[in-house]
């Protein structure tokens, strides 16, 4: 009984704290400033800044709601220092809103980002079918690194790569780091939300990108068999795109499909679909990535 209350306690901290990433505390008409959190990396996250871009242009639009996003990292984070976004409203038509966000530190843009708004419409469907993969229920919990590997990693890297962090991965293939041999580039993976939020549909988007960063440039190695905890490797994501197709809900467990089609020139492209547990595809990504060996 004791393990579980201990359990329950380091995942509520780790939800909390991630719901805070998510708060923007405005500063003047369409800017905004936000916080940021050591990962144990020399960079900030590069999923919370796609995430607090989402809410600064979000904060701009009235009764629309994002239904793609793109963005381009220009430069390596400061956790140490606040973020500041600034907003450009660049046009409100009938159906269609566009924004434009820049985040910027130490006076420099480090990240660049467009979104789209759509009112709520219908239309014509069709979608990929998710792979046929085990329920979540049926796929062991995993600690993403294994061993001496994950002790010798900082704690507060620690603290958000296990599985009581804010989220709970349990992966069907091709996300164990411990694996150096070549792989086919896909991978699946379950994952959740730890924390009780309302399902807020904002809010939602934003976690959703904030989530989507994991995993998805590291399906671009498993073709190399190298993995990201080499310590000659070199990775930074250079864009990450977005499509937000259906609701959801992050209270259930959604399915990750990633593909890699193409590494060359020192960059990887991976593609990632998000599925609901229905089956109804609910979000696409798409990132590029340096990846370098260091020789």
């Amino acid at each position: 009984m004791y393990h579980t209350v201990n359990i329950m306690g380091r995942q509520s901290d780790a939800f909390k704290e991630l719901i805070n990433l998510m708060e923007l505390e405005p500063l003047e008409v369409n800017m905004f400033r936000g916080v940021s959190r050591d990962i144990g990396t020399n960079r900030v996250f590069g999923g919370q800044i796609l995430a607090q871009s989402l809410l600064a242009a979000c904060a701009t639009v009235e009764n629309r709601l994002p239904h793609s996003l793109h963005g381009y990292f220009l430069r390596a984070g400061d956790h140490n220092a606040p973020v500041v976004y600034n907003v450009d409203r660049t046009r409100d038509g009938r159906s269609f809103s566009s924004r434009r966000v820049q985040a910027i530190q130490h006076g420099q843009p480090i990240f660049t980002f467009a979104a789209s708004f759509q009112v709520d419409e219908e239309g014509l469907e069709h979608q990929f079918e998710m792979p046929a993969t085990p329920p979540p229920e049926d796929v062991p919990p995993i600690q993403e690194i294994q061993g001496a590997d994950f002790e010798n990693l900082p704690e507060s890297m620690q603290r958000w790569l296990d599985r009581f962090g804010p989220f709970e991965f349990r992966a069907v293939r091709g996300a164990d780091p411990d694996v150096r041999a070549p792989r086919p580039p896909f991978k699946d993976l379950w994952f959740k939300l730890h924390g009780d939020h309302t399902d807020d549909p904002v809010m939602n988007r934003a976690l959703l990108a904030y989530v989507s960063d994991f995993h998805l440039v590291g399906t671009a190695m498993l073709p190399h068999g190298i993995s990201w905890i080499n310590t000659k490797l070199m990775i930074a994501s250079l864009d990450h795109a977005m499509w937000f197709h259906r609701e959801f809900s992050l209270h259930d467990w959604l399915l990750y499909s990633c593909d890699s089609p193409n590494t060359t020139g020192g960059r990887g492209l991976s593609r990632g679909m998000i599925y609901d547990r229905g089956g109804r595809l609910v979000a696409s990504t798409a990132q590029e990535g340096v990846i370098r060996v260091r020789r």
